[in-house]
């Protein structure tokens, strides 16, 4: 008989969990299914170059039934999973819920972005985490600098050029540094604007950034960041967003028109609401072959899994890209194993290192014991992320995108009527009756 194979999450796990079973799975063996929100994988380290206009957004994203073609593809969210009926409750982007039967259930729903009670975060934050985020964000801060190059108000001036990113981990510095390469490309068209009257900010709640990296590379980061013009806060948490000042734990002010938050992600709701093994943080408890910790027919891995880390006793394997993208490969191969009923293989991963890219040709990378920096470590930082880019027609376009960069200047012009395409048109109808009424009266 035919398995149904329930995919919940198309990030890194599940669009290569996927792939892998596409390939492994003989004909009439399984049928597979994925659901995502979105209907597309996002390749989030490449993001910060989006947000920059580095690269084009639409070439740091897959789509699943493009990508996983022979899967069937749903997207919307699954609110539910009732693993003794072997079901999930699934919600289409429009119509009603329906249920979705399964034989064997993979979570794959990885991580949300971490919220704190700050009073005015949610009202004067941007997130960093989505692809729409990164979009915001471009047209955000080139909306500021044009809003200060246009306004003869020194208030609103230095608040559309104070600049605050909350979190000092990959997403964090990255996003800071891209952002601040792009205000520096778009001053030029803004001859009014001196480069000195932006204020940059890195915020964070521990006593280093790139908590990933070895400590002399997040030092060095720190460093140079600051020499760059940037107010780098360690052990400074936002405490207060308010009316768009950002007030950190140590008593630093800001009237930020732009504050970014990129202080991390918290696994997804869906598992603990559901009546999965968690522990503490909410991740689900898993065994070191990716199955689901005293469940049958269920697996998991990614971030919102607790994979213990075979190379570390009594550790749990990072939630990042890295331990992601290979769990899902072995998840593949164990999930066929499971149908055949054959034994599956442990997850056994030894750290390699990280990269991250600083904008400005500058980057740091650790590579085992090796470390490297500057224009070596952007190199590594880019030939790392490149080899993981899901599929080859995504690779070309991104290499196509960091050509042109290197002999035409980046678009400085933005678009942020895109996000909102409907208020012309609805200005345009609310002012007809008015100007009907003139017309006659005249």
């Amino acid at each position: 008989m035919r398995k149904q194979i329930l995919v919940v999450g198309g990030g890194y796990v599940g669009l290569y969990a996927a792939r892998g079973l596409r390939k492994l799975i003989r004909s009439g063996e399984a049928e597979v299914t994925i659901v995502d929100p979105r209907g597309y994988m996002t390749y989030q380290p490449f993001l910060a170059e989006a947000a920059a206009g580095a690269i084009e957004p639409r070439h740091v994203v897959a789509p699943l039934n493009r990508v996983l073609r022979g899967a069937k593809v749903l997207t919307g969210k699954v609110t539910h999973v009732d693993h003794d009926r072997r079901v999930a409750t699934f919600q289409p982007v429009k119509g009603r819920p329906y249920e979705v039967a399964y034989d064997i259930v993979v979570m794959a729903a990885g991580s949300i972005t971490r919220g704190l009670p700050i009073k005015g975060l949610a009202e004067h934050a941007v997130g960093f985490k989505t692809v729409g985020e990164a979009v915001h964000l471009r047209n955000h801060v080139l909306a500021q600098l044009a809003a200060a190059a246009s306004t003869d108000d020194p208030e609103v001036r230095r608040r559309a050029l104070t600049f605050v990113v909350v979190g000092g981990g990959f997403a964090g510095v990255e996003a800071l540094a891209e952002m601040q390469g792009l205000a520096d490309d778009t001053l030029r068209y803004h001859p009014g604007i001196a480069r000195e009257e932006l204020s940059w900010t890195l915020a964070e709640a521990t006593g280093g950034i790139l908590p990933e990296l070895h400590e002399s590379l997040g030092e060095w980061t720190a460093e140079a960041l600051r020499k760059r013009g940037v107010d780098v806060r360690l052990n400074a948490p936002i405490v207060s967003a308010e009316n768009g000042v950002a007030t950190l734990s140590d008593g630093t002010t800001r009237d930020a028109g732009t504050i970014v938050w990129a202080a991390g992600g918290r696994p997804n709701p869906l598992a603990a609401a559901s009546g999965f093994p968690v522990d503490r943080i909410g991740r689900i408890r898993a065994t070191e072959y990716l199955t689901v910790d005293g469940l049958p027919d269920a697996f998991a891995a990614g971030d919102g899994a607790a994979v213990p880390d075979l190379t570390n006793p009594g550790a749990f394997t990072a939630p990042n890209a890295q331990h992601a993208v290979r769990q899902a490969k072995l998840l593949a191969r164990n999930l066929v194993a499971y149908v055949r009923g054959r034994k599956l293989k442990a997850y056994r991963h030894a750290y390699l290192g990280s990269v991250a890219g600083l904008g400005h040709h500058q980057g740091v990378a650790q590579v085992y014991r090796i470390k490297l920096t500057g224009f070596l470590g952007w190199l590594a930082h880019r030939a790392y992320h490149l080899a993981w880019v899901p599929t080859f027609n995504h690779k070309a376009k991104v290499l196509a995108d960091w050509t042109l960069a290197m002999f035409f200047r980046r678009e400085a012009v933005q678009l942020g009527g895109l996000e909102h395409p409907e208020t012309d048109f609805q200005e345009a109808l609310a002012a007809a009756p008015a100007q009907a009424q003139a017309g006659r009266a005249a």
